[in-house]
């Protein structure tokens, strides 16, 4: 058996900042190193951490885009249906697809259904529902809602090498580093 199927699984690993600007210039630095799966935790947004580390646009609005076209056909399909082929009544001499009356529930069903992607795009995009996560086996990390910021490199990245990823986060000075388990 190899050593490498010996080892135990970690999440990767979790470095502790005592400023925010430590924590921004080490989300560069290791960005600018080439880790790709990482990400920054701290008591409060930093728009400059987002920044740093990469973080992309999300594809929660074209989700909701299609969502809502979607939503806007299968209402105007399913009155123009009801209306012209499952059960059609001649009522005063209007035409059968009488579009005009059939705006307010296309609308509705656009809305309903756009916001109903846009929920589960995003529960889908976020990983919900995630009741645990592996940085809460660090006893450190608790201090993230309080006073402290956190720079988390996955052992997912394709740089990921434990050891020379401990020696880089090393190279920027941080107050613990931390294996995070699986």
């Amino acid at each position: 058996m190899s050593h490498a199927a010996l080892a135990p699984a970690i999440y990767g690993l979790l470095a502790e900042f005592e400023t925010p600007t430590e924590l921004v210039e080490a989300s560069k630095a290791a960005h600018a190193a080439g880790y790709r799966k990482i990400d920054a935790y701290s008591p409060f947004p930093i728009e400059e951490a987002s920044e740093a580390i990469g973080y992309h646009k999300t594809t929660v609005p074209l989700i909701v885009l299609v969502g809502g076209i979607l939503g806007g056909l299968s209402g105007f399909g399913l009155q123009y249906w009801i209306n012209v082929i499952a059960y059609p009544l001649n009522i005063g001499g209007k035409p059968y697809n009488s579009w005009p009356a059939f705006i307010v529930p296309t609308f509705e069903m656009t809305i309903l259904f756009a916001g109903l992607a846009g929920v589960l795009g995003m529960f889908a995009l976020n990983g919900l529902p995630m009741p645990y996560h592996p940085l809460f086996n660090v006893d450190r990390f608790s201090a993230a809602t309080r006073d402290k910021f956190f720079l988390a490199v996955e052992a997912a990245d394709p740089k990921f090498d434990l050891a020379e990823t401990h020696k880089f986060l090393e190279s920027l000075q941080p107050l613990t580093i931390s294996e995070v388990p699986h």
